[in-house]
């Protein structure tokens, strides 16, 4: 039933984008209103400009079906350039879509119950989960049901349609927060609370008004407990105070987090719970227990009595001291220590690009082994309900397509966002910088040191999360010699987890090119100099903090003259003089 309810709202939006297109096409409707009606249905116009998008798909906590990623293959290679691309919000995103084709896409997506609404624009983005919700030994709650239940009340809701800026939901099992909730305007946190007479009640904290771009705000607590039949109607408390006070009259002022900037916690906070409690009124009220939970439940899947669990969440120190490939990719990509008896996985998306090839394998491997599939916030798969005797069998497959690299938690697996490649709003080659540092890391043989981060973005707006990683970059113009040249500031020292998020500090700039080389120095560092246990943020206060460290790199912040070398002024990827290319910002950062 929801499958067919999912397919007919996408295939009326598919028949009303193709109207709308027609009439836009024939000059009958103006270009802004256009771009609104376009982006609300998650297509996203291109720095390439003409009729070039990037068409994206809702991913709702990154769950997947085997005939979702066969479409997904299809998509690439009939209407796309042969890839997809897995985002940090769980979303892929495909780029190069002629405009025409969008309806005739859309279409194909409801078939197999996926959709594109409200993945761009002002709206409830994507709702993200924690890609190990219902398999976590940590877990409080599965969260699963939640985020969809949440996903399907908010998409196409009227009240998500226009508001004063994209409002961020995010759900984590634990305080771990895996889920990445503290950055964002609205983050769920699953819990528990001891009752009068002794008993447990799971529940929730639910965090409002974090985000990042380029001035970022740790989330706060609305309550220190919040009952699972009020979730709901305080997530839509939250957002009808940011609709109804947010600021319409300067986008780059209208997030949640300038509300409360403005206006103060204590306020926003009580016309939050002011709005909860009057919320009953509503025709909608959305209080009480989901369909989608009591359907499902959401019990925690539980601690094994005689399985240690894998530690989890941001500044694992993961260590391989196995030889073989399967065993140095078992030691880092699995998950242990369900109740259920079960074990994931995680499938390596270098970048976070996945092949139409790569896509169709992962079907196969989900139907042929009988498991759960979701795509991980840091741009990579999870295969989840697998048994031990599974996992060679895994392994062979997914080394048989480029996806075996032990790269969960290590320093190798670098998340980017698109960049200059296609975003408008970019003016680095966050992507090529990517790869230029993987590369350097595996020459150097750091690759797979563990506990490190690394998040880059091609402009201040954090895309690619570069205020929550342990190392992060941000895309800058530099200026040298009378040239434009790209460069990049280095952040030190993000991080999320344990309901708090601490952002990086900034160290020094550097031209793109000395990047990987700065990289590569401090990850040697860290590994040379860290105590058994400690923490990349922890390591660099003892060492006296970010600009102390920056201080040992000062060398690299230096351009040579364009003659003596030229490739400073040429950015990754590309092959002429740099140009900072700024175009007019849609729904990135602005």
């Amino acid at each position: 039933m929801v499958q067919r309810e999912i397919e007919a709202a996408q295939l009326a939006d598919a028949d009303k984008f193709e109207t709308v297109l027609a009439r836009y096409l024939a000059g009958e409707i103006e270009e802004d209103a256009f771009r609104i009606f376009r982006l609300n249905n998650g297509i996203y116009g291109q720095r390439q400009g003409g009729h070039n998008q990037m068409l994206r798909v809702k991913i709702p906590w990154g769950g997947l079906l085997p005939d979702q990623l066969d479409m997904l293959a299809h998509i690439a290679d009939t209407y796309s350039r042969g890839w997809g691309h897995i985002t940090t919000r769980q979303n892929v995103q495909f780029h190069y879509v002629q405009l025409e084709k969008v309806p005739e896409i859309m279409r194909l997506l409801g078939r197999v119950g996926l959709t594109t609404r409200e993945a761009c624009g002002d709206t409830v983005r994507n709702v993200q989960g924690c890609h190990l919700a219902g398999a976590c030994p940590y877990e409080k709650l599965d969260i699963t049901p939640w985020a969809e239940a949440t996903f399907r009340h908010f998409v196409r809701n009227p009240i998500s349609q226009r508001l004063p800026r994209k409002f961020k939901i995010n759900f984590s099992g634990c305080d771990t927060d895996c889920g990445q909730a503290m950055f964002n305007d609205a983050g769920v946190v699953a819990t528990t609370r001891t009752r009068e007479d002794g008993t447990v009640e799971a529940g929730f904290r639910v965090f409002v008004a974090g985000g990042l771009g380029a001035n970022p705000h740790p989330a706060q607590a609305l309550e220190e407990f919040t009952p699972r039949e009020e979730l709901l109607p305080t997530l839509e408390a939250i957002l009808r105070v940011f609709n109804n006070h947010g600021n319409r009259d300067n986008k780059l002022r209208a997030r949640m987090k300038w509300l409360v900037a403005n206006q103060g916690w204590d306020e926003v906070r009580e016309r939050i719970l002011k709005e909860r409690r009057l919320l009953l009124a509503s025709s909608s009220w959305p209080g009480g227990i989901p369909e989608e939970v009591e359907k499902t439940g959401d019990a925690p899947a539980g601690r094994a009595e005689d399985v240690e669990p894998t530690p989890l969440g941001q500044g694992v120190a993961v260590e391989i001291r196995r030889r073989t490939p399967y065993e140095r990719w078992a030691e880092t990509n699995v998950v242990r220590g369900a109740a259920k008896g079960t074990v994931s996985a995680i499938a390596h998306a270098r970048l976070g690009d996945v092949t139409s090839a790569q896509f169709r394998e992962l079907a196969a491997i989900q139907r042929d082994m009988g498991l759960e599939v979701r795509l991980t916030n840091r741009q990579n798969v999870a295969f989840r309900g697998l048994s031990e005797e599974q996992l060679p069998e895994l392994y062979r497959r997914l080394d048989a397509i480029g996806m075996s690299q032990p790269g969960a938690e290590l320093v190798r697996d670098v998340v980017t966002c698109p960049g200059a490649d296609t975003c408008n709003l970019a003016v680095t080659q966050s992507r090529g910088l990517g790869a230029a540092i993987g590369e350097r890391l595996e020459e150097e043989g750091l690759a797979e040191v563990g506990g490190i981060r690394i998040n880059i973005s091609g402009c201040t707006n954090s895309c690619g999360q570069h205020h929550a990683a342990d190392i992060g970059f941000f895309g800058a113009e530099r200026r040298a010699h009378g040239r434009s040249a790209p460069g990049y500031q280095m952040l030190l020292g993000g991080y999320v987890g344990q309901t708090t998020a601490v952002f990086g500090d900034k160290a020094l700039r550097l031209p793109a090119r000395n990047a990987p080389e700065a990289t590569v120095r401090v990850v040697r560092r860290f590994a040379e100099e860290r105590r058994p246990g400690e923490t990349f943020r922890a390591w660099m206060e003892r060492v006296g903090g970010a600009k102390a460290i920056a201080a040992e790199l000062k060398e690299l912040d230096t351009f040579p003259p364009p003659e003596e070398g030229p490739e400073f002024y040429v950015d990754y990827d590309e092959t002429g003089p740099y140009e900072a290319n700024v175009g007019a910002g849609e729904c990135a950062g602005v």
